[in-house]
């Protein structure tokens, strides 16, 4: 039977994607070098492969053996404030290893690639950002994703498959079964209020004051994990009439900084202190996905979370993993 490969499949988002597909019945290879992943995080009944996704020998062997057809690939490093610092680590982590594993996907002919891409390939100055906005990126990191976007895009043309780059704004929250969730999302804004919640350490830094937004912060828009792992495996499912596309995965609407501080104050029933640090080079101030009006797109697209049940499920996830 031939199946599903996911890279990066022992991370955040990737082990949500996992357990999700098992759930439906999939079978699903996971290929991780567990260098930000967790072996904890991955749903037993996936096959697991510690490796590298450069490593074409190794990748190739599992290509062969497991009849792969389609392919999500997370494995990437994501951190926009890294990449600033280490754009050598990011162009090879993210385009390089990128190119292999799309030429390994061609070689055994795959028929879909799926691709978490970010809203990062967009820099200041695009706020309501649609699905053919004119990327610009400030990072570095939405500098390699961009160049991935356009790898598989030529390389796709060669190897005759189909592909959906999927642009991701901010994800948050946790498993609705509370059997995965973030771990090491150290900038994560979610991840770390759920953090000094739960260890009582009621003090959050706030990168930035002075932005051209309603409070001054940065305005993001959020989208939960369970909707964007759901949207993963629309695109696995849906026939589109183009083949190939590109979407936007958000909910159309912005938060800021405050906001959710604010959020995460009402149902935790805990005070706060905000500690203002100067902003992270790279952020930008508001970045907002437009959602796409074609019918095709919008049945692959899912809305099912508030944002309000991604805090509750953000916080009781770390709750759980404190407790080991």
């Amino acid at each position: 039977m031939k199946k599903i490969l996911v890279t990066g499949g022992a991370g955040y988002i990737g082990s949500q994607i996992v357990f999700d597909l098992v759930d439906l019945g999939y079978k699903v290879v996971v290929a991780d070098n567990l260098s930000t992943g967790h072996k904890k995080l991955i749903n037993k009944k996936a096959i697991f492969y510690k490796v590298d996704i450069g490593n074409k020998v190794e990748m190739e062997k599992i290509f062969l053996k497991h009849r792969i057809d389609q392919v999500i690939h997370l494995a990437a490093s994501l951190s926009v404030e890294e990449s600033m610092k280490n754009p050598s680590k990011y162009y090879l982590n993210n385009v390089v290893n990128t190119k292999n594993l799309l030429e390994i996907s061609g070689k055994y002919k795959i028929k879909k690639f799926i691709f978490s891409s970010t809203c990062a390939i967009f820099g200041e100055g695009v706020k309501k950002v649609k699905d053919d906005a004119v990327p610009n990126p400030t990072s570095h990191y939405g500098l390699t994703k961009l160049l991935c976007e356009s790898l598989i895009e030529k390389l796709s043309k060669k190897f005759k498959f189909n592909y959906y780059i999927l642009r991701y704004f901010n994800v948050v929250g946790a498993d609705a079964k509370y059997r995965v969730g973030p771990i090491n999302q150290s900038g994560q804004l979610f991840k770390n209020l759920s953090t000094c919640i739960v260890n009582k350490n009621y003090q959050i830094k706030v990168y930035g004051k002075n932005y051209k937004t309603r409070d001054g912060t940065c305005i993001r828009d959020y989208i939960d994990v369970n909707d964007l792992s759901r949207i993963h495996i629309n695109c696995l499912i849906e026939k589109l009439k183009k083949k190939s596309c590109i979407i936007n995965c958000g909910y159309g609407h912005g938060y800021s900084v405050l906001q959710i501080v604010k959020m995460f104050e009402k149902i935790s029933g805990k005070i706060l202190k905000k500690k203002y640090l100067p902003p992270r080079k790279g952020d930008v101030s508001e970045v907002i996905s437009v959602l796409s009006k074609k019918k095709e797109i919008k049945k692959i697209l899912s809305n099912n979370f508030y944002i309000n049940e991604s805090v509750k499920n953000s916080l009781f996830w770390e709750k759980k993993i404190s407790k080991r």
